[in-house]
Order: structure tokens, then sequence, then C-alpha cells
């Protein structure tokens, strides 16, 4: 299964582009079609993350068609219904993140992840009420997120470096938005949410961030997978696909307050509210890509981070054995954009 920068999340967003060139699915809000280009549609998943709104920016401005590839992009309320849709053989790619990548993998989906996204630089967040100022704090209370998300593993991981389990705490298994909401109503202490569910969850009074995923640097980098079929019967759409990823930060340097206007729409917050995501969710170019697709020994380096995550999630309970992580990774297609793509 799964769960996973633009003027101020544009300008930073921006800048850091110019620099250094995270069962049946729910009710979807939106499904749209790019009838544009001929073949047989991708069927791709999406759902509520900064780092991947640009995708409707994409849709919007028909750059998938300008790729030659024809799109069916399906919006999902829930992350996890974009998981399960993804393991179900209901979507072709999906937008995800690593260790519910691997979650899923671990459990028999054939997932290949073929560009990196975004890495979460503090969009993931643990909220908590006034009053608690340090994880030792959690202890007993009532916390919510979403299980077997990116989430609740970054919960998890607060947690661990406290000397803290899931068991200190009262743990209430809750869809993102729903945990959001029952933080903001003052039903539980904390959350584990993500944006933009953070901006609901800290309208409450008094409450504020205790941590977030700044402080896990490359823990939680988020991507678009595909599966092995895709990549087997169908490689010049993946291709496509990643050429209209990078297609699509050269149309939102060059058109800010357009592509601001339908990510926040996206989004369903104000321009202004999307705008303070912006330091928490760092893009990656191109070049950046091809760094994180290399082995190293630290977390720039996916393989490495992989195995980290790996580690952690068996630790945890959370998937039951190790999948063959040296299968998950292709960086041909951003290899190729790349190549095409120099000077």
């Amino acid at each position: 299964m799964k769960a996973h920068k633009i003027l101020s999340l544009i300008s930073v967003f921006l800048v850091s582009l110019i620099v250094t060139v995270s069962c049946t699915p729910s009710q979807q809000a939106s499904n749209t079609t790019n009838t544009t280009a001929t073949g047989v549609p991708v069927q791709m998943g999406y759902s509520g993350w900064p780092g991947w709104f640009p995708w409707a920016v994409a849709n919007e401005q028909n750059l998938f068609a300008e790729n030659n590839v024809q799109v069916n992009l399906r919006w999902f309320d829930g992350y996890l219904d974009s998981m399960n849709a993804m393991n179900a053989g209901q979507l072709d790619a999906n937008c995800q993140t690593l260790d519910q990548t691997i979650s899923s993998v671990s459990n028999g989906s054939d997932q290949v992840v073929v560009l990196v996204n975004d890495n979460s630089t503090g969009n993931d967040k643990v909220v908590v009420r006034e009053g608690i100022n340090n994880i030792t704090d959690l202890r007993g209370k009532k916390v919510a997120a979403e299980e077997g998300t990116v989430d609740h593993y970054l919960l998890l991981l607060g947690m661990k470096e406290a000397g803290m389990t899931q068991a200190d705490i009262d743990f209430l298994p809750l869809e993102t938005g729903a945990a959001a909401a029952a933080f903001a109503a003052g039903r539980v202490d904390a959350a584990a949410v993500y944006a933009p569910f953070t901006t609901k969850a800290l309208e409450r009074p008094g409450s504020k961030e205790l941590f977030s995923s700044k402080d896990f640097p490359g823990a939680i980098p988020d991507h678009l997978v595909v599966s092995r079929r895709m990549i087997n019967e169908r490689p010049q759409d993946v291709q496509a696909l990643v050429n209209t990823w990078f297609d699509t930060l050269d149309f939102v340097q060059a058109n800010q307050e357009k592509s601001l206007e339908i990510m926040a729409q996206r989004a369903g917050v104000s321009v202004e509210n999307y705008k303070t995501y912006d330091a928490g969710t760092t893009i990656f170019t191109a070049q950046q890509n091809l760094q994180a697709f290399q082995p190293g020994n630290d977390m720039k380096s996916l393989q490495y981070t992989a195995k980290e995550i790996n580690n952690f999630l068996l630790e945890a309970d959370l998937i039951k054995r190790t999948p063959d992580l040296s299968r998950m990774f292709d960086d041909r297609f951003v290899k190729a954009y790349a190549a095409s793509h120099k000077g």
C-alpha cells in the first residue's frame, strides 16, 4: 500500500529550481483525461501533497499532450486510496513516498521508482496542543495519524529518538484529513499530518509544531512510481511522464502566478496559505535526481535511504519481510531526459 515549492511556495521553490538545477478507491474529486495524444491512456494517480500538485498544472496546461502521452490523471482525496488502487493494478503510475513503496513491494506489488519529485523538508509535521513541549510529553496522550502512512512513520521516528514506541501513546488511527480535524476540534492531543492538512490542524488555538520532516533530512522522499509492466510494455510513455514533469517545472518557473493559482485550487486552500508550504518541500531538479539515484552512504542516496527505511519498518512491524530493494529504482528515464537537455 501507500504515504508520499512554490512565489513564497513559488519563491523559494523557484530559487531552488534555479540554483540547484510522501480495495476500492474513494470517490475522486476529479478525473481528467488528456485526449489530444494517441495510444492507450496511462492511468496515473496523485493526491494531496505540495510536491505533487504541479501535476495539476501539467494536466491543465496540456503538457502531457505536448510530450505525446495520453494520461488519465486521477485525483484521490485519500492517499491510501491511491496506494490501494496502485496495488490492485488499477493504476499504471502513482505518486508515493518511499516508505510506502517499500511496504507495497514487500507485500508483493511490483513497483519501480522512476522519478524523485521532492524531499519533504518540513511539510510533514507532528502538531501538538498547548502544554506539550517535548516528545516525552506525548506519553499517555491521544495521538492521531493515518496508520501506515508517511506521517505515522514520522511519528515513530521521532518517538524512537526519545526512547519511546507506539505503545507509550494512545494511538488513534484516523485518515489524515480526519486526524487534522480531530486535533483542530480538541478531540486529540496531537496529530501527525502533512500539508495541506497541517493548515487545518494549526487552526487550534495554542497549537504548535513539535517536530517535522525537516528534523529528519532525506527520510521522506516523494516519487513517481510505475508498475514494472508499464516499464516493460510502454517505456516510451514512462519517458514521456518524466519529460512532462520537468517541462512542468519549467512552466511553473515561467508562469508563477497562474501556476500558484492552479496548485492552491487543487490543494483546496488560499494562495496565501499555499505559499506557507514553500520551505517545507524541496522540489528536485534533473541533476538532483541523477545524484539521488546513485549509490551512497547517506540519505542523499535513494538506495541507502531505502535500506534505512526498510530496517525501520521491519523493527516497527510495519512490514513483515525485506523486498528486493535493488529492483525498486530505474534511473534510465531521468538519465535520458538529462542527456537530451545538456547545455
